[in-house]
C-alpha cells in the first residue's frame, strides 16, 4: 500500500498474539521466509498451520538488533499472554511504537523518553464508549488497566509526563466505533498546550489508509 515491496523486509516483529495484529503472520511466514522476532510465550499461542517460520526468540525487556537497527522490547500491560511494545535506534535517531497497553507505567515512560517519532495508542472516548455498540463485559475490558489506552489517559500523559522532544506524535490504533480522529486530535493538542508547548508534527493514524512516510 505504500509502494515497497515486501520481500525487501529484512524481519519481523511481532509485539502480541491478538488477531488484529497476527492474522496474516503465517501466510508471510510460508511466502517470505523472513525471520520473526517475538517471545517464546507468545510463539506457542500462534497458529502457524502448515508453515515453517523462521522465529527469533527474545524475552521481554531484551535489547537485539536488526541490521543496523537495535530494538528495545518491553513489557507493557495488556490482556495477552506476554504483550511488548518496542524502541528503535539507528543513525542517532529513536522511535517508539507503544499501542495496546491498558494505562502508561512508569516503566513505559521511562522507555519512550527522547524519541525523535512516537507512534502512541490514543484507542477511544470514554463517552463514545460507554453509549457505543460493545456489550458491556467489552466495554469493561476496554476500560480496564488491561485494555487500551483512552483519549483522556494519552491526555493526562502528554500534559504531565510527555518530554516533548518528539518531532512527529502519531495517535495510532483509535476504535472505529468508539472514538473520531478529530477529537483524538483536539484532546491531543489540548493537553500539548496545558503544557505550554506548541506541538510537533501530529498526525492520527487511519484505519483505512497508510500514513505517509516520515522523514527525520
Amino acid at each position: 500500500m505504500i509502494g515497497e515491496d515486501p520481500a525487501r523486509l529484512d524481519a519481523i516483529l511481532v509485539s502480541h498474539e491478538h488477531s488484529d495484529h497476527v492474522s496474516g503472520l503465517a501466510g508471510l511466514a510460508r511466502k517470505l521466509r523472513k525471520p520473526i522476532y517475538l517471545t517464546r510465550r507468545t510463539a506457542h499461542c500462534l497458529d502457524w498451520d502448515d508453515a515453517e517460520p523462521i522465529l527469533e526468540h527474545f524475552q521481554a525487556g531484551q535489547r537485539f538488533s536488526v541490521g543496523d537497527i537495535t530494538v528495545d522490547s518491553f513489557t507493557i500491560p495488556h490482556d495477552a499472554v506476554d504483550p511488548v511494545a518496542f524502541c528503535f535506534r539507528a543513525e542517532g535517531l529513536k522511535v517508539g511504537v507503544v499501542t495496546d497497553l491498558g494505562y502508561i507505567p512508569a516503566s513505559v515512560k521511562e522507555h519512550i523518553r527522547d524519541c525523535h517519532l512516537l507512534a502512541l495508542e490514543s484507542n477511544h472516548d470514554l463517552e463514545m464508549l460507554r453509549v457505543g455498540p460493545y456489550p458491556w463485559f467489552v466495554k469493561q475490558r476496554v476500560m480496564s488497566r488491561v485494555g487500551h489506552l483512552s483519549n483522556h489517559a494519552v491526555g493526562e500523559f502528554l500534559s504531565e509526563d510527555y518530554d516533548r522532544r518528539s518531532q512527529i506524535l502519531i495517535l495510532a490504533h483509535l476504535s472505529e466505533h468508539n472514538n473520531h480522529p478529530e477529537i483524538a486530535r483536539q484532546n491531543a493538542l489540548q493537553a500539548l498546550r496545558r503544557q505550554g508547548a506548541e506541538p510537533a508534527k501530529l498526525v492520527v493514524a487511519s484505519q483505512q489508509r497508510p500514513t505517509e512516510v516520515f522523514e527525520l
